[in-house]
């Protein structure tokens, strides 16, 4: 068994042929840029992306397969070199039923399989080619699909204000949109952490996710995990999520709360902080509020009791939150020392101070050892590092 480091939540911007897939995301978000970049210069060994839905983004894998740039592994997935690539969807739910609109992580384990998802949604959407688009399918509908392929299925981002499963204020519990008993994970988001969470009971079943939902290069794996496997592959990853066989998630690294862009209740139209609801914002006046994940989740939490197997959270400060440390300093770090995972867990300080300035050494390694001070984000802002 061996430590590999998983971002299961990375969309694709643009096609090859350069047609959007994820409207917001960056344009050289490709399949072929994220697999390189990720592998390369992020250090991962498992990445998830949810756009494979989209007939282009098949092709694409089609071709690199057919190339031998890629080949399909035997138990799931697809590899390239030696980092796993877990064929995935994000999709949106609404209904009378759920009240969302709600968004959804859907996994399969082959490309064939995620053909015959591909055509399955292409009747139950407007638009086939784009990225997390509404399904006109219920919750409990899409679970069985996907369960019967074979496939995994996890409520993404679910404390968020927007299009998840709790943050709008009207599901008080999973059980009201989905099946608990055909849920894999739940995926926590970056506004909230594991602690947190544990305060809804009915969630102490599952494992919990922390992953980038990355609409950029720079920013994939700013939230990721630590997986005990035999081997990056579908397969493996089913099995550490259940906690068996001796697979399991070793530790979740996330955005302290705090950096969340949705952390905390602001003011709607200025984002001034606020201390109470419905009150008159002091800055500008307006009543209008984003509640924060932190707000929504006090409402929720009723469980004093805390689940004792839980894998360590470890609030992780991405490099691109240090303050000073912009592209050029970042690509001299990576030069020296390889991938970011090898620079924010093992590279010791004194190495690093013979490449950069020792007080950005010193700001890497008290982002590492979790003494950064922060100021919280909210109503779509990062947090950021207060130094």
């Amino acid at each position: 068994m061996e430590r590999y480091f998983a971002d299961l939540h990375i969309h694709i911007g643009r096609t090859r042929t350069g047609k959007p897939v994820k409207i917001t995301g960056a344009k050289t978000l490709t399949f072929t840029n994220i697999i390189e970049h990720a592998r390369d210069e992020k250090g991962l060994n498992i990445i998830g992306i949810i756009d494979c839905h989209s007939p282009e983004v098949i092709a694409e894998m089609e071709s690199l397969i057919a190339s031998g740039d890629m080949a399909e592994h035997p138990e799931g997935g697809l590899l390239y070199g030696e980092m796993a690539v877990i064929p995935g969807s994000e999709l949106e739910i609404y209904d009378e039923q759920c009240r969302g609109p709600i968004h959804v992580l859907c996994f399969l384990p082959t490309l064939e399989r995620m053909k015959e998802f591909s055509m399955w949604l292409s009747s139950r959407m407007k638009n086939i080619t784009l990225s997390s688009q509404r399904i006109y399918a219920s919750g409990k509908e899409l679970q069985k699909i996907v369960k019967r392929l074979g496939g995994l299925f996890i409520p993404a981002h679910v404390f968020t204000p927007f299009k998840s499963l709790f943050g709008k204020g009207v599901n008080q519990s999973l059980t009201e949109v989905f099946n608990p008993d055909m849920i894999d994970a739940i995926e926590l988001g970056l506004s909230s952490n594991t602690r947190m969470a544990d305060g809804l009971e009915e969630l102490h079943r599952y494992p919990f996710l922390t992953n980038s939902d990355a609409h950029s290069l720079a920013k994939i794996a700013r939230e990721y995990q630590a997986l005990k496997l035999s081997e990056p592959s579908f397969t493996e990853l089913a099995l550490a999520l259940k906690g068996e066989g001796g697979r399991e998630i070793l530790a979740n690294y996330g955005l302290d709360p705090l950096l969340g862009k949705y952390h905390g209740t602001v003011c709607a139209e200025c984002l001034t902080p606020l201390v109470t609801a419905g009150l008159p914002c002091t800055h500008c006046g307006s009543v209008k509020t984003v509640k924060g994940v932190a707000d929504r989740i006090a409402e929720l939490s009723s469980s004093k009791e805390r689940p004792e197997d839980r894998p360590p959270y470890v609030h992780q400060v991405p490099l691109e939150f240090i303050p000073g440390l912009g592209p050029k300093m970042l690509e001299k770090l990576l030069s020296h020392f390889g991938t970011e995972m090898d620079i924010l867990h093992h590279v010791p300080e004194e190495a690093m101070e013979k490449v950069i300035p020792p007080k950005l050494a010193g700001l890497i390694i008290k982002a590492r050892e979790g003494r950064l001070n922060l100021k919280a984000g909210g109503g779509g802002k990062y947090g950021k590092v207060d130094i």
